[in-house]
């Protein structure tokens, strides 16, 4: 989060949130190492500066792969734009993102499970969807507006967006009666944050924080 604050930008911010996951130090190292200013080069300069870069399930090429295919995304439409095309008809956040994924899918075709992994898939049907955590902070990154979050974005409403769920979040809304779900996929996200427009429906997920915090301090 402070390296996509540092830059301001919804490219890099989405970078930041894709690799958004395993351990903290290891996640900063990774993205300290990147050179953002290739969002603006040739594929030929990608290809050659990222050829000794790895994280995780991610080999060069798939971390090549994210970058040229953000960087042809710059030259057709903002991600903004692309999100809220999905997203405009019913102002469902989701609808904006299974819009997103086909849209990179078709620019940068793909198929390492590293790369499947980084940028997800579509899914057949809500019920088998996973929670879709990294993309759905992203979105608050993008939406809210706060000491925390960036706010780059004014097409969508914070009140549409859902809870980015990790296993954090999952176990201390159980323990306190926010989520009755069993199981970790998107059914529990968006029962979560039914519930939490109970307290506002105008900004369910800024409770996101302090759930976190709450688990990840092990304090419930």
């Amino acid at each position: 989060m402070l390296i996509a604050k540092k830059y301001n930008n919804e490219n890099i911010a989405l970078i930041c949130a894709l690799f958004a996951y395993g351990n903290v130090k290891a996640i900063i190292k990774l993205l300290e190492s990147l050179d953002f200013s290739l969002l603006e080069a040739s594929d030929e300069v990608i290809v050659k500066e990222l050829s000794s870069h790895y994280y995780r399930f991610q080999n060069s090429q798939d971390i090549t792969a994210l970058f040229i295919v953000l960087k042809r995304l710059k030259q057709i439409d903002s991600i903004e734009n692309i999100f809220y095309e999905g997203y405009k008809k019913e102002e469902n956040v989701l609808d904006g993102l299974w819009n997103f994924i086909t849209v990179i899918q078709e620019l940068y075709l793909r198929k390492s499970r590293g790369y499947k992994f980084l940028i997800g898939s579509v899914p057949k049907k809500l019920n088998s969807a996973g929670t879709y955590k990294r993309y759905l902070m992203f979105l608050r990154w993008m939406v809210r507006s706060d000491e925390i979050d960036l706010g780059l974005w004014s097409k969508i409403d914070k009140k549409d967006l859902l809870m980015p769920l990790d296993t954090h979040t999952f176990k201390v809304s159980q323990k306190l009666g926010l989520l009755k779900r069993k199981t970790y996929d998107m059914k529990a996200v968006v029962e979560l944050t039914e519930t939490l427009k109970k307290f506002d429906k105008s900004d369910p997920i800024k409770y996101d924080f302090a759930l976190y915090r709450l688990g990840q301090e092990k304090i419930i």
